[in-house]
Formats: structure tokens, C-alpha cells, sequence
């Protein structure tokens, strides 16, 4: 019998959503979910209220990828905004300052992506954008 790398993970036998995710708050009144959570692979659904924005910040080493399930939301860059609406996404290469923000009336659901997990602490918040 041949045996699993020791890098890769057996499916799981149990849909995930988030009502069995591990759920998490942040910034103002924003929530999370863990979909799927592992060192190199992280996949996250976040729901933003209208007017809120994530703090400028930046990964060094995790790529990520954003991608909207529902409502509309803004990729902030130093020098770029990029609209984000229902079946839309934005890759955020490692290292790129960014945020993301919701400026509708409406609430936004979105994906992110993180490849690897940011989750070891590879964040670094930004008071403002790096050029400034």
C-alpha cells in the first residue's frame, strides 16, 4: 500500500462551511471563517459591513488571491484601485501593500486565498502606504 507524502493532507469526510469553520472578528464589526487552515494552504470567507476597511498591511512571504462571492468591494494599492464585484477576484503578489474596502451599502462576502498561510504571524500592518 502506497502512503500519503507527508506534505499532503487526506480529504475529509465532512463538507466545510461556516457553520463547522472556525470563526474569528476583526477590524469593525467584520467576521471570518477558516475554511481550510494549514501551513502552506489557507482558504478564508469573510463578510465585510458597508463603510469598513482593513488596515493597510503587507505579507512577506504569502501570496494571495481575493475573490468576491457577493456584494462589491475595493483592492486598495499604493498607486491602484481596483473594483471587485460579484464573481470577480485580485491576486495580491508578497510584499504588495494593500487593503481591501467596502465603500457600497451592502455588505461583501469574499474569498481570500493566502498561499502559504499568513496565519504564523507573516503580517505586517502599515500606518500608511510605503511611498508616503
Amino acid at each position: 500500500m502506497m502512503e500519503d507524502a507527508p506534505h499532503q493532507q487526506k480529504n475529509t469526510a465532512e463538507p466545510v462551511s461556516r457553520d463547522n469553520a472556525e470563526q474569528y472578528s476583526w477590524g469593525e464589526h467584520c467576521q471570518g471563517w477558516r475554511l481550510l487552515s494549514n501551513a502552506d494552504l489557507s482558504v478564508i470567507e469573510e463578510i465585510m459591513p458597508p463603510g469598513t476597511a482593513e488596515q493597510i498591511h503587507r505579507h512577506h512571504v504569502a501570496q494571495q488571491f481575493f475573490y468576491v462571492l457577493s456584494g462589491e468591494a475595493i483592492m486598495e494599492f499604493e498607486n491602484q484601485k481596483i473594483i471587485m464585484r460579484e464573481g470577480q477576484g485580485v491576486r495580491v503578489a508578497a510584499v504588495t501593500a494593500h487593503r481591501i474596502r467596502n465603500v457600497s451599502d451592502a455588505e461583501v462576502r469574499f474569498l481570500v486565498i493566502s498561499q502559504p498561510s499568513t496565519k504564523n504571524g507573516d503580517r505586517e500592518n502599515l500606518s500608511q502606504w510605503p511611498g508616503q
